[in-house]
């Protein structure tokens, strides 16, 4: 749920996943304003949708209206992931499960400090996923960066938009690169690494960056998929296999 929607691949991913498992069931991608997305949680509280994910731009929205929230969503301040438990809504935020894995399966550097790009919901998860680590970041505005930093409850400096962090593994939790967009001149210059949350129908132009400088990436696809896998545990008390996922990616005839 959430708008843009058209080129989520949540559906591929959760229909292979419903397959796997023997679970009858579908997955449906729906584009809604706020004012729809309160109708669709009022329809999943009446037993017609079993959950939900959720996307920009309601993440915070959906923090408000769930019943109660994991330890991580309360943190972030950001919903993605909503179970229903009778008429109750629970929400929880996947994507620091996803990001931890994007990184362990891209083999990003264990122990380099982590610049974040962002001060929306996908960089709370990041401050979360990485908050043992020598944290920075950095938005178009330094006070949305700054009170994001406070909200979350973690020690990151904030430098403005574009400023390098040499050694640091850059996690992009913006939307540039959806659309083939470049991110600030520079800030890649030095990076260790680079984690991409965005993902396009190609390779976003920071991942042709990194990848000629011979960096290591985890594409967004890769935390995508690690958030989705959790999100189903969640929903069915199922686990999938990552690898099952990405083979229905891989076949996937847009993909």
């Amino acid at each position: 749920m959430g708008s843009p929607v058209a080129h989520s691949l949540s559906p591929i991913i959760h229909t292979a996943a419903l397959r796997a498992c023997a679970i009858d069931g579908s997955y449906e991608a729906i584009e809604c304003d706020a004012v729809g997305f309160a109708d669709v949680l009022q329809a999943i509280r009446r037993g017609d949708l079993d959950g939900c994910n959720v996307t920009m731009p309601h993440k915070r929205l959906a923090h408000q209206l769930v019943d109660s929230r994991s330890r991580h969503a309360e943190r972030a301040g950001a919903v993605n992931t909503i179970v229903r438990l009778g008429e109750r809504l629970v929400g929880h935020n996947t994507d620091v499960v996803g990001i931890v894995s994007a990184a362990r399966t891209a083999g990003l550097p264990a122990n380099a400090p982590v610049l974040v790009l962002g001060a929306g919901g996908g960089a709370a998860a990041a401050l979360l996923a990485f908050e043992q680590r020598p944290l920075t970041i950095s938005a178009r505005r330094t006070d949305a960066a700054a009170a994001l930093a406070e909200r979350v409850g973690v020690d990151a400096e904030v430098v403005g938009f574009g400023t390098p962090v040499p050694g640091a593994i850059v996690v992009n939790a913006t939307p540039i690169g959806m659309a083939g967009e470049e991110l600030p001149a520079g800030v890649l210059e030095g990076a260790a690494a680079l984690l991409e949350m965005p993902y396009a129908a190609g390779t976003t132009p920071a991942t042709v960056v990194m990848r000629r400088a011979g960096k290591p990436v985890a594409e967004g696809v890769e935390m995508l998929i690690g958030q989705a896998v959790e999100a189903f545990r969640l929903w069915t008390g199922r686990e999938v296999s990552a690898d099952i996922v990405r083979g229905a990616l891989r076949a996937a005839p847009d993909r």
